[in-house]
């Protein structure tokens, strides 16, 4: 095989539609633009969207205002009072969240949150927590890496 010799396989291309070539052709006189108005006229084309002068569907339809942040960040989110089912001592990261069901997603930060109380001393390992939720656990003895 070489290069000049591939064709493509029979029946895989479909020659143009040669219009005005006479009307033993099938596409002659009008060459399949029918008779008068706009689409018959050599610049007869006219842009998309356009609807011959009414008001067009994008403009009838209301705009979207404002616009979504591509960088918002989603966080899970996990209270304090959820802290208690560690042991004292216990560290606390993504990982022990997940065992303990307290997260859905490995790959999703988390979040501490202030909501309850605080009673075991645990070590928090975590991608964020709230002002609040650090001074509690502060509090209750526990540690914030």
């Amino acid at each position: 095989m070489q290069l000049h010799s591939i064709k493509p396989k029979a029946g895989a291309t479909k020659s143009r539609k040669r219009v005005g070539r006479g009307n033993a052709s099938g596409h002659g006189t009008y060459s399949g633009r029918g008779s008068k108005g706009q689409g018959q006229r050599k610049s007869g084309n006219v842009r998309p969207g356009f609807e011959g002068g009414q008001t067009p569907l994008i403009s009838r339809l209301p705009k979207l205002r404002g616009f979504k942040n591509p960088n918002k960040a989603i966080f899970q989110v996990v209270n304090v009072s959820d802290l208690n089912r560690f042991k004292d001592g216990e560290e606390v990261n993504i990982q022990t969240l997940l065992e303990k069901n307290l997260v859905s997603k490995k790959d999703v930060p988390v979040k501490v949150l202030a909501k309850g109380n605080v009673k075991s001393k645990v070590t928090l390992r975590v991608q964020k927590s709230s002002a609040a939720a650090k001074k509690k656990i502060i509090e209750a003895g526990g540690k914030i890496l």
